[in-house]
């Protein structure tokens, strides 16, 4: 049955937009479909809305655009209240169509403007919709709040009404002046806390017939806007680049002391402000980004320009460090910056993606799918999929090898795991140069995270893995300089039950990953090679694609393997196998000893497990088009369906998901590997942080089948 939400914001500045992405994020992640429109808003007709964008963002849903409030006033002025809400459901249909639930983000309350809550009322009374309130508590005590809550509930019928499922209260424990705090002479400038009240305290707020379904914490990070951002609203001049991609100010420095007085200043997302004729700062910003410290950027004001000389000399250590220029003084860009707004735009897709997983993960999900009565999973998106991963990793409780654990992203991967209890992660590395670089890229290393000294461990592994490679005579020595590499040394911790899985590859190739673990784990007992899997999260569905990483040209028996690998890891994390075996031709159209290697393996792979789904030849296009397979292959039980694909050679697959992953801005997770008789997957040498992380998760659960 679909259902719609009606998202009420009680005051301005509640946060609606960031709630109404959380709920888009919470529904995802319960394997829901959502639509979202946003009826009426403040901007004139014909005018796009920030919201309005960033809502069909993260929807990939085009919504209507609003009505303006003006417009809203004056057919309510004239008596066209009617009218105006047949608009309202005109909208709502046109967006509901396949959608499990319709989301409708009221609109946000005016001082100036009577209409809005009594718009919002109707609108929702119209829809016939399920009420959700946001609030943000502000300096309120708990009793202050209940009863500005209890004014917005009669507007819709009070508790009694069974459609007022209750609020989420927003922004709980924000600061009074929630801009990005500024630094001025090395002291921070007063941003005290609104009334601190611990999250449970607002339990006392609802009762049988009102919830309280989220309180969502402030976090400053989620207010920080890209360093390219900041530039643009100041007119800005950028004398380098170098580094901007990603960069984010977090907090802003104003250094006009000498330089001792501003080292405390150099933190990672810190943005340093400064006169351009300040050689000392300028010289102390980039010794800092030389040794890691990801700096914001540096701000040079007053129209002054940094001695050539100077900038020449310090060239190398500029490498990730963006330099601005502004005519206006320090005093005024510290004014202008005071006075920007910190709301999240639609081309800030990482800001965007943080918001989102923040709401959700203060939303109480399993309320709302008892409330929508939601029985069943009714498909598996990309959030779904994320949020079952690490929901399963957490499950597995897991210990997982990091050989690379001097790596930046992989020492930040770690931690986030270890917080967030997805494995409980080993990095193999000197724990003094370990903490070095994460204290230089801001990361406090979490309890329970474990490092291990190479250095202090390797001998211990020279006559266990002589044991195991003695058919190869293998010597003590020989063993000794081969434990030098971290990946075999981790793969021994592997080999002897110590850790139960590896990832490794963020700076090692595929090939200094897998060729350890074929000689010191072997291939699991059934399995004839080791393949691999990407995850690739479409807009729509989370997919398989095999084999990407590993085999340059299986032959049909090797392919067969592949698939029925495949089949069976995409159904271990959740995806139904309808397995495609790819090819240039569908069906008998085509000839050649390409196309007969792929029929060959369909055919071994059906035999080998007749309740399969599985089909090929088929081209790509077949297997993934419902239109399509309806003229190439109308009697296929996998075309148009196929949730696993097989490519008949590593150049086609590899290819294939790189194109995808590039030209549709598509995340892919792996490649995980496959076969081997215990968990070691490899990374892309690109990979970011989120993909180490997901990576992690994929390992722990492999863990556990």
């Amino acid at each position: 049955m679909q259902r719609t939400l009606f998202i009420a914001p009680t005051e301005i500045k509640s946060g609606l937009t960031s709630i109404s992405l959380g709920l888009i994020r919470t529904l995802d992640q319960l394997g829901l479909k959502v639509a979202i429109c946003k009826p009426i808003a403040s901007k004139e007709a014909g005018t796009r809305q920030r919201s309005v964008e960033l809502l069909t963002q993260a929807t990939g849903i085009q919504t209507p655009d609003p009505i303006s409030l003006k417009q809203a006033q004056n057919m309510m002025g004239n008596g066209q209240q009617d009218r105006l809400m047949e608009e309202v459901i005109a909208m709502h249909r046109a967006v509901r169509k396949e959608a499990d639930v319709v989301i409708i983000e009221g609109l946000e309350p005016d001082r100036n403007e009577p209409y809005a809550a009594r718009l919002n009322a109707e609108m929702s009374k119209t829809l016939d919709a399920d009420v959700i309130l946001v609030a943000s508590p502000g300096d309120r005590d708990v009793n202050a709040l209940k009863q500005h809550l209890d004014v917005v509930k009669s507007l819709y019928g009070g508790e009694k009404n069974p459609n007022l499922l209750g609020c989420i209260l927003n922004k709980v424990n924000a600061p009074k002046n929630p801009a990005i705090p500024i630094k001025s002479h090395g002291i921070t400038e007063a941003n005290p806390s609104s009334t601190a009240l611990a999250l449970s305290q607002y339990s006392a707020l609802e009762n049988n017939d009102f919830k309280i379904i989220g309180t969502v914490p402030w976090n400053s990070a989620l207010v920080a806007p890209l360093t390219k951002d900041i530039g643009q609203y100041l007119q800005a001049q950028f004398i380098s680049e170098n580094g901007l991609d990603g960069a984010r100010v977090k907090r802003i420095s104003l250094c006009a002391r000498t330089m001792k007085n501003m080292v405390s200043s150099l933190q990672p997302g810190t943005l340093i402000i400064t006169p351009g004729d300040r050689d000392d700062i300028i010289l102390a910003s980039a010794v800092a980004a030389a040794n890691g410290v990801p700096l914001a950027g540096l701000l040079l004001t007053s129209n002054l320009t940094p001695n050539a000389q100077v900038m020449n000399l310090l060239k190398p250590s500029l490498s990730n460090l963006p330099i601005l220029t502004v005519e206006a003084d320090t005093y005024q860009i510290a004014t202008q910056l005071a006075h920007m707004d910190d709301a999240v735009t639609a081309d800030d897709p990482e800001r965007v993606q943080n918001i989102m997983e923040h709401m959700a993960s203060h939303i109480d999900s399993e309320f709302l799918k008892s409330r929508l009565q939601i029985e069943k999973q009714v498909r598996l998106s990309p959030a779904a999929f994320r949020y079952q991963l690490v929901q399963q990793a957490k499950a597995a409780n897991k210990r997982i090898v990091l050989p690379e654990g001097e790596e930046p992203r992989t020492i930040q991967a770690a931690a986030i795991c270890q917080q967030r209890g997805i494995a409980n992660c080993v990095l193999l590395g000197d724990r003094e140069r370990i903490e070095h670089l994460a204290s230089n890229l801001g990361i406090t290393l979490p309890d329970g995270l474990e490092i291990l000294n190479p250095e202090d461990i390797r001998q211990r592994y020279v006559a266990p893995m002589v044991e195991l490679r003695k058919h190869k005579q293998l010597t003590e020595p020989m063993a000794l300089a081969q434990l030098e590499d971290t990946v075999v040394l981790g793969t021994m911790m592997l080999a002897l039950d110590e850790v139960d899985g590896l990832v490794s590859g963020a700076i090692h190739t595929t090939a200094n990953t897998i060729r350890p673990a074929l000689q010191l784990i072997k291939t699991a007992k059934h399995a004839k090679l080791v393949s691999s899997i990407f995850f690739m999260l479409l807009p729509e569905q989370v997919m398989v694609y095999g084999d990407c990483a590993v085999n340059p040209d299986p032959t049909s028996d090797e392919l067969c393997d592949i698939a029925l690998q495949s089949a069976a890891s995409a159904a271990a994390f959740g995806i139904e196998p309808k397995v495609a075996m790819i090819s240039y031709s569908t069906g008998s159209s085509g000839t050649g000893s390409d196309v007969e290697k792929v029929r060959a393996a369909t055919d071994a792979a059906k035999s080998r497990n007749p309740n399969l789904l599985i089909d090929g030849p088929l081209q790509y296009d077949a297997a993934t088009t419902a239109s399509v397979a309806k003229s190439k292959a109308p009697d296929s039980l996998v075309a148009g369906k196929a949730s696993v694909v097989i490519f008949p050679d590593l150049n086609t697959g590899n290819t294939t998901y790189k194109a995808v992953q590039r030209s549709a801005n598509v995340v892919s997770i792996g490649p995980m590997l496959q076969g081997l008789a215990k968990p070691v997957n490899d990374l892309s040498r690109g990979a970011l942080v989120e993909d180490i992380v997901y990576t992690i998760a994929l390992t722990a659960i492999q863990a556990t089948n």
